[in-house]
């Protein structure tokens, strides 16, 4: 019989499948795990990706749309206050194919990426994929899961080659302050260490600024930019992100990519030419529900005793569960199974997210209700589970 890899084998197994499998088949479940917009794409976009499809049925440069790429630039001059090129832009299949082919690009065997965590659950199997070494950073609930830039020079050996930030966070809704940022920057030019910024929930701001580390003085040839149009857009299932760097950065990562993807989707390309011309007024309808949901969660929370920090961004409440289990898998998979209340176990987000659980509130305000309630009754009962 022919062997699968050692690499696949090592692999960790997502227990986001598995808890999206289960809520599939168990009846009246109510699902606060998944990282998913519960809106569905803006009109205008839709209506204009209907008409396109007739003109979108080839292979696109490698690199992406010429057309699409100059109006980042214009994009990322005004939001980000990054000033570059086309040439400087790699569209991607979403900005997780970009943070990977980033990695293959950069990374040799055996060096190391430091992770802040909890981090996203992406990051650990994609430096492992590639043979580097996660290292990773504990993010104190205390500290608000700021980055300790002290814990993070601490960390750095002759191995280190790169750091994954992320700005809001995916699970905490972090959001790194601009002196946190610049500190990790002069880290990062003192050390010639190269940063990844994950920028996915830049729009999704309730408290503080999104501010890209690609703008601050000194950035622009040790940053990799990662973003997408996913979660501003609620334009998931077209898959279009794209990374910004030095241009000789993203020649090499043009040049993996091809064999990666060969090319971007042509229709979502377009779709996202379109979202760039489409009046904000959709991202900001959707963030002000989002913020509603997320003053409404993380109150109750907090009330029935689990203690949540305050997200500043993206979309999740993070909450201590210390008080009722120290396994977080065994926590979610009981209130799956007793409450069918679907949420995700932090030990998915690395080391330091053991003791916590992600909730999502991308999802309808009757069923966060619904679901806080069933968890309230859920906890009543824990010590009889």
């Amino acid at each position: 019989m022919i062997k699968i890899s050692k690499r696949e084998m090592n692999l960790p197994k997502a227990v986001i499948a598995k808890l999206l499998k289960l809520s599939n088949e168990s009846k009246n479940v109510i699902s606060l795990s998944v990282g998913e917009p519960d809106f569905i794409t803006p009109k205008p976009i839709l209506d204009y990706a209907s008409r396109a499809v007739y003109k979108s049925t080839h292979y696109t440069p490698t690199e992406g749309l010429k057309e699409l790429r100059e109006e980042l630039t214009k994009k990322l001059k005004k939001k980000n206050r990054i000033k570059v090129d086309a040439d400087n832009i790699l569209i991607t299949t979403g900005s997780q194919e970009g943070l990977l082919t980033s990695l293959l690009t950069m990374l040799d065997p055996n060096q190391e990426v430091l992770l802040p965590s909890p981090c996203y659950v992406g990051y650990i199997p994609e430096v492992d994929l590639v043979s580097a070494k996660p290292k990773f950073i504990r993010l104190k609930e205390e500290d608000g899961f700021e980055i300790d830039v002290d814990l993070l020079k601490k960390a750095i050996t002759r191995k280190t080659k790169a750091v994954i930030i992320n700005t809001p966070s995916n699970p905490t809704g972090s959001v790194l302050k601009r002196s946190t940022l610049e500190e990790i920057a002069d880290i990062a030019r003192n050390k010639n260490l190269l940063i990844l910024s994950d920028e996915a929930y830049e729009d999704l701001i309730y408290e503080g600024e999104h501010v890209s580390i690609g703008s601050l003085n000194g950035m622009e040839k040790d940053v990799i930019s990662f973003f997408t149009f996913s979660k501003s857009y609620a334009m998931c299932g077209f898959r279009v992100g794209y990374a910004v760097g030095d241009e000789r950065i993203i020649k090499a990562l043009t040049k993996v990519s091809h064999y990666v993807t060969l090319s971007p989707p042509h229709l979502s390309q377009l779709a996202a030419i379109k979202a760039l011309k489409t009046p904000r007024k959709h991202i900001e309808i959707m963030r002000k529900e989002y913020g509603r949901r997320r003053k409404f969660i993380v109150r109750r929370l907090n009330e029935i005793g689990l203690p949540t920090v305050n997200p500043k961004g993206a979309f999740y409440a993070f909450s201590n569960i210390k008080n009722y289990s120290k396994d977080s898998f065994r926590f979610a998979d009981k209130l799956l199974r007793k409450a069918k209340v679907a949420v995700v176990p932090g030990r998915e987000f690395g080391p330091y997210g053991e003791g916590y659980i992600r909730f999502s509130y991308a999802a309808k305000m009757n069923e966060i209700k619904e679901g806080m309630n069933r968890l309230e009754k859920f906890l009543r009962k824990w010590k009889l589970l």
